[in-house]
C-alpha cells in the first residue's frame, strides 16, 4: 500500500536537483514529461538515469517519455544513452525542441503522470521543489508542458536519412 500523503521537499542545489529527477524518473507509472534548457550536467547520461529511463519504457507498451528543450544539442551530441533510448523506443519516446517564440520560458520543470513534479525557479538557480502526491499543481504543470509541446518540433531522430 503506497502512502498518498502531499509530500514537498525543497532542493537546495544541483546535487538536490539531480537526486530529484532521479526520485521523479523512478516515480512514473505512465507518462513522463521533462522541460529543461538543454539537459546538460542533470545526469541524463548517467547509468542509472539510463536504466531508470529504459526499464519505464520496457515496463508497457503505451508509457511515453517526452523530452522537450531550448537547446537539443547536448542530447543529439553528448548524450549516447539518451539517443539509445530514443533508437530503440521510437514509438514510445520524443524529442522535441521549442520555438523561438518560447524561449523566454526560464522555469525547467519535469511531471511524472499527473501527481508528481520537479520544478526549479530558473535555468541558473538550483533551488527547486520536489512534490510528490500533488495533482492539482502536476496537472497544471502537465498542461503548461502540452501546450510548449504543441508549439515545439520534433528535433532529435535517430533514423538516417540519405542514400
Amino acid at each position: 500500500m503506497s502512502d498518498d500523503t502531499l509530500q514537498h521537499t525543497q532542493l537546495d542545489g544541483i546535487t538536490d536537483y539531480t537526486a530529484a529527477l532521479d526520485t521523479l524518473c523512478k516515480l512514473a507509472q505512465h507518462d513522463l514529461y521533462l522541460f529543461e534548457k538543454d539537459f546538460d550536467g542533470l545526469g541524463y547520461n548517467s547509468e542509472a538515469r539510463y536504466t531508470t529511463l529504459r526499464n519505464f519504457l520496457l515496463a508497457n507498451p503505451a508509457h511515453r517519455l517526452f523530452v522537450l528543450a531550448h537547446d537539443t544539442h547536448y542530447l543529439s551530441t553528448m548524450c549516447p544513452r539518451m539517443l539509445m533510448l530514443l533508437q530503440q523506443f521510437g514509438t514510445g519516446m520524443f524529442i522535441y525542441q521549442t520555438p523561438q517564440l518560447l524561449q523566454h520560458i526560464t522555469d525547467p520543470f519535469s511531471v511524472a503522470d499527473e501527481s508528481n513534479y520537479v520544478r526549479r525557479f530558473h535555468f541558473d538557480d538550483p533551488r527547486g521543489i520536489l512534490a510528490q502526491h500533488d495533482p492539482e499543481k502536476a496537472r497544471a504543470l502537465k498542461s503548461r508542458f502540452l501546450e510548449m509541446w504543441t508549439a515545439s518540433h520534433p528535433a532529435v531522430s535517430t533514423t538516417k536519412l540519405g542514400l
